[in-house]
């Protein structure tokens, strides 16, 4: 961290500079030095300007009818070519540095303390040498002369402060004695019961008025006073100022957002005092705190550049303590790590510097350049700029090498004693502020990238075990490239409202088979989409059953009959019949845009309840609902013919194309209702001739009008619906853009490959029976001997599951159960809530297998009345 400390030197040493400042000419107050600007010879800035202020060039009035005597009696007084430098001891007890012109008047010199004081010129009265000095009188009419000291005295402020500053200046008197006199009885508990009513009062104010008196305490040095209560070695005095300044910090974390920007001065000033206590202070943490709570706030900061310099200290600070505990975390593979405090106010900094960053230099980076002096650095946005790029840089360093342990320490999945670092939830986090810094820097992000490249596994494991709602994790999607699919899905999970299996706020549904589609369309259609983010209940009329089982199987059974193949609203791919798209003929059904949503809405749902239906989209469809756009290798599977063409055109001699020879131009024929329509792919595309020039751009038009721009508004019903289910109805194209077509495959159809039965009998129990038991043997002989079809509705009926998880068995909600029923006559029965099947005590193989080969038939699969 060497390069953050030496970016904070500047500002760390005002003595150094000091001489330097002073030698502009201006008023010049040395709290405010370490923030004047370097010029390109290394002096200071002549012009006496300090980062978010600009001071004035002559300092005083315009030398008017002065004569040569009244120069040369300047020069005398002052010894330094008509320039001051004095002391000014307000009425505070605070004592500022002047640096005025000897030909100043005395009243240029009280605007100057009201501008760093706050004190008005009418309240102000100024003493030198037991006189009082006219407002209009100049300095050195006056005898001011260097080092010299005024005093200012004053009528008690204006009216509205005046009980304040009394006030505040007898609880200040009390502070001393309880500091002096530390045994008096009783006075640590006067003043916190003195300071609560006073805090409760001064709260209650206008937020003009309130921001006076936060002022008044920030002027009268009682924050020093308080901080040297809590110092004391007395419990009781130091809990007393304790209690004084939590009030003060959780006034400035209330939810008023005005009440909070004006108590930040006071909390940065005893943020700033108790950092020479220690950082693991609680006091200062929850100073600390308080000052990022504000810093997510970026209005309150506009135009406040200099008082990030007053922060800079807390970031570096924070930045080094989550450095510590990543290396302190690189010693111990099972304890130590960042705490989540240091990484929320850490998240809190970078997010207000990355701020004034994007603000203050007007584009999204600089060049990566580490090795920049900061000592030559002119634009204060780019000093920050490098102090935030020395943090990244060790951060990013550290966290890369904890996620290479991290990888070395995670087990395979499936093995039990799996050994988790309680750190490891907080490496995502930090990861996420890592990213978000890389973007300003040209270079860095894909620097970033290069490392998760080698911690793909790390990062992968983090996002699927870790990710939660209240962290806002969808930061990772932009890098599902690193990402496997466990990962993935997470991501996306997380995109749906949690389900909750709540009686009282179930949508309830009472299906009729033989009605199937068009009463589940009524259902979902008409109720919004609240009621839709609750758990759903269906029943089917006349039958038993209730509960998950059921609901699998009204997925199943409504997917299937929305997807068939005489429903107008989508296709099936020639190539792969398990494949759709949008149909640009659905118009031909009234209730088109209605029946889409409602399609959208259950494939969501079905996705939201983990339900795998046993269809998959085509991929211009996936591509449609991500708004990616649709090239001619995507198109292979939903039109073969047209892919055919398209490449033969592309392929083809290029002089045979300028011939005309295929006589083309920029249209498409539609045949809509038996009537050819012509559509122009672009603007006169019926007179834009095809040739070998322009034969690609053809192309790409033709394929976007075929399967974008003629099923546009399609998508668009489909995918409104699909947004009704998800948390943020606007995040249905990033659901779709963070997935690949394979993921959408095993999210909607589960595993496509053949059940093992080796699988299925390991996650097989058994009640009532026992392993060796001679119809366990015979169960198992005639599922082996079945076709993949009869083993899935073998499945579908013990589970209402066709088709797997991609985890396979192991995806399940629990193992399966094969439960002893004392019965030869009766077919077996399934409990698919519990994943149980009631198989009878058969007394043959034969009689078994012609039992079993009943219920995997298509019309008796699909039905059952058990719950």
């Amino acid at each position: 961290m060497s390069l953050v400390r030496a970016s904070l030197d500047a500002s760390r040493n005002p003595k150094r500079k000091a001489e330097e400042c002073l030698a502009g000419g201006d008023f010049v107050d040395l709290a405010r030095m370490s923030r004047a600007k370097p010029s390109a010879d290394g002096g200071g800035d002549r012009r006496g300007n300090v980062i978010g202020h600009a001071f004035r060039e002559d300092g005083g009035r315009v030398l008017g009818p002065y004569d040569a005597k009244l120069e040369e009696e300047s020069l005398r007084w002052s010894g330094s070519g008509g320039r001051l430098q004095f002391f000014v001891k307000l009425i505070t007890g605070k004592t500022i540095l002047v640096r005025a012109s000897c030909w100043d008047t005395v009243r240029k010199v009280m605007e100057e303390v009201e501008r760093r004081s706050g004190i008005p010129v009418g309240d102000q009265r100024v003493i030198f040498r037991g006189k009082q000095l006219g407002h209009e009188r100049l300095l050195n009419e006056c005898g001011v002369k260097n080092d010299c000291v005024l005093q200012m005295v004053a009528r008690m402020r204006s009216a509205e402060c005046a009980p304040m500053w009394r006030e505040v200046e007898d609880m200040k008197l009390l502070m001393r004695k309880i500091c002096c006199q530390q045994f008096l009885y009783g006075r640590s508990e006067k003043l916190n019961n003195w300071f609560y009513h006073m805090l409760a009062r001064i709260l209650a104010c206008e937020i003009k008025d309130l921001q006076k008196h936060v002022r008044v305490l920030c002027d009268s040095n009682f924050p020093v006073e308080l901080i040297k209560v809590y110092l004391s070695p007395v419990e009781t005095n130091k809990n007393c100022a304790f209690d004084c300044i939590t009030q003060i910090i959780a006034a400035s974390m209330g939810k008023s957002k005005g009440v909070n920007v004006v108590f930040y001065p006071l909390v940065l000033e005893f943020g700033k005092m108790l950092s020479t206590v220690g950082y693991d202070n609680k006091l200062y943490l929850s100073c600390r705190k308080a000052i990022s709570h504000l810093a997510y706030d970026y209005s309150a900061w506009t135009g406040a550049m200099h008082t990030l310099q007053d922060i800079l200290p807390f970031v570096s600070q924070t930045a080094e303590k989550l450095s510590e505990d990543l290396g302190a975390s690189l010693q111990s593979h099972v304890d130590g790590g960042p705490s989540m405090d240091d990484i929320q106010d850490f998240s809190a900094f970078i997010a207000l510097l990355k701020h004034v960053i994007k603000e203050r230099s007007g584009t999204l980076g600089y060049a990566l350049t580490p090795v920049l002096d900061v000592g030559t650095v002119h634009d204060h946005a780019l000093e920050v700029t490098i102090f935030l790029y020395a943090v990244y840089g060790d951060l990013l360093a550290k966290i890369s090498s904890c996620l290479k342990i991290m990888e070395n320490s995670i087990i395979q999945p499936g093995k039990e004693g799996q050994v988790h670092h309680k750190g490891w939830p907080r490496y995502l986090p930090i990861l996420k502020v890592l990213y978000g810094i890389s973007k300003l820097y040209l270079g860095a992000e894909e620097h970033y990238r290069t490392m998760l490249t080698s911690r793909k596994a790390a990062l992968s494991f983090l996002v699927s075990t870790y990710a939660n709602r209240d962290e806002d994790p969808f930061w990772a999607l932009e890098l599902k490239g690193f990402l496997d699919f466990k990962a993935r899905r997470h991501l996306v999970m997380l995109l749906f409202p949690e389900v909750h299996y709540d009686y009282e706020e179930l949508h309830e549904l009472l299906i009729d088979r033989s009605n199937l589609l068009a009463e589940s369309f009524e259902y979902i259609r008409r109720a919004d989409r609240n009621t839709l983010h609750s758990s759903l209940f269906v029943e089917f009329k006349n039958e038993e059953a209730t509960g998950p089982g059921v609901l699998r199987e009204w997925f199943f059974m409504v997917c299937q009959a929305i997807f068939d193949t005489g429903n107008p609203l989508f296709i099936a791919c020639p190539n792969d019949r398990r494949r759709f798209y949008l149909n640009q003929a659905s118009t031909v059904e009234p209730l088109h845009p209605d029946y889409l949503r409602f399609c959208g809405r259950v494939i969501a749902l079905a996705l939201r309840h983990k339900v795998q239906v046993g269809i998959v989209f085509d991929r211009v469809f996936l591509l449609q609902l991500a708004g990616m756009p649709v090239t001619l290798e995507d198109i292979r599977d939903a039109d073969p013919e047209l892919y055919r063409s398209c490449k033969h055109i592309l392929d083809m001699d290029a002089e045979f194309v300028d011939t005309d020879a295929l006589g083309l131009t920029f249209v498409r024929e539609v045949d809509e209702m038996g009537c050819m329509k012509v559509i122009e792919l672009c603007d006169g595309g019926k007179t834009k001739v095809v040739n070998s020039c322009n034969r690609a751009e053809y192309v790409d038009l033709l394929i976007h009008n075929r399967f974008v721009a003629s099923t546009s508004q399609e998508m668009l019903y489909f995918a409104n619906g699909f947004g009704d289910i998800l948390s943020d109805s606007s995040q249905c194209q990033c659901f779709f853009r963070s997935l690949d077509l394979e993921d959408l495959d095993l999210l909607l159809q589960g595993s496509a490959a053949d059940i093992s039965v080796e699988d299925w009998k390991a996650y097989t129990l058994y009640n009532g029976y026992k392993e060796t038991d001679p119809q366990i043997g015979w169960f198992w002989k005639v599922v082996e001997e079945m076709s993949a079809a009869q083993r899935r509705m073998l499945l579908f009926f013990w589970t209402s599951v066709k088709y797997l998880p991609p985890e396979g068995f192991r995806g399940l909600a629990s193992h399966l159960h094969l439960s002893r029923v004392f019965s030869e006559d009766r077919l077996p029965s399934s409990h698919t809530c519990f994943l149980r099947l009631s198989l009878p005590t058969y007394s043959s193989f034969k009689m078994m297998r012609a039992q079993l080969s009943i219920i995997t038939q298509e019309h008796v699969g699909l039905s059952f009345g058990t719950y």
